[in-house]
């Protein structure tokens, strides 16, 4: 099966891919950095530099791929994309994870169905976002915690954002 990891190179995507390769995928392993390729390579995969809020550059990545499925692990919360982790000002720190969860999801859906990509997978987010109801114990169904009026809000809503639209287009989310 051909794979397309959009955030192959991130904390995430750099132990999927590694697995994708050992268990006879191919795997096309997108960077934002042409100094990460080598990287890239040495996992296993193929490399690709993408801006994952370039909707051309999204196309034109998995255009060329080709791809059976296309796994979302896209994140900004490397040093270089996020600088140091800011929890007490989550919102600013997380800025760029929310426009690769909102825009980057859309970018990533639109080349999905303009290529006839059959698969989608997007990583999701659940820790400390599960609603405050009912059990202790959440499930996939359960809704998320919004955290209105706090400064975690605009990556809940972000998170929202990937669930409703992959699953909507068909895709699975994996919290």
């Amino acid at each position: 099966m051909r794979v397309f990891v959009a955030g192959g190179s991130g904390v995430l995507g750099r132990r999927l891919v590694p697995q994708l390769v050992a268990r006879g995928h191919r795997v096309t392993a997108t960077t934002t950095s042409t100094a990460k390729l080598g990287f890239v390579e040495q996992l296993g995969a193929d490399g690709v530099v993408m801006d994952g809020l370039d909707p051309m550059s999204v196309g034109e990545a998995v255009a060329a791929a080709r791809p059976d499925v296309i796994v979302h692990q896209m994140t900004g919360i490397s040093m270089a994309h996020a600088g140091k982790p800011d929890l007490k000002h989550f919102d600013r720190w997380s800025l760029p994870t929310i426009r690769l969860r909102t825009e980057g999801t859309d970018h990533l859906l639109a080349a999905t169905e303009a290529t006839g990509v059959p698969h989608f997978v997007a990583q999701d987010y659940a820790n400390w976002n599960g609603i405050r109801e009912g059990g202790w114990v959440k499930t996939e169904e359960d809704p998320l915690d919004l955290h209105q009026k706090t400064p975690a809000h605009p990556a809940m809503a972000a998170l929202r954002h990937v669930e409703d639209a992959v699953t909507s287009a068909g895709g699975a989310v994996m919290r």
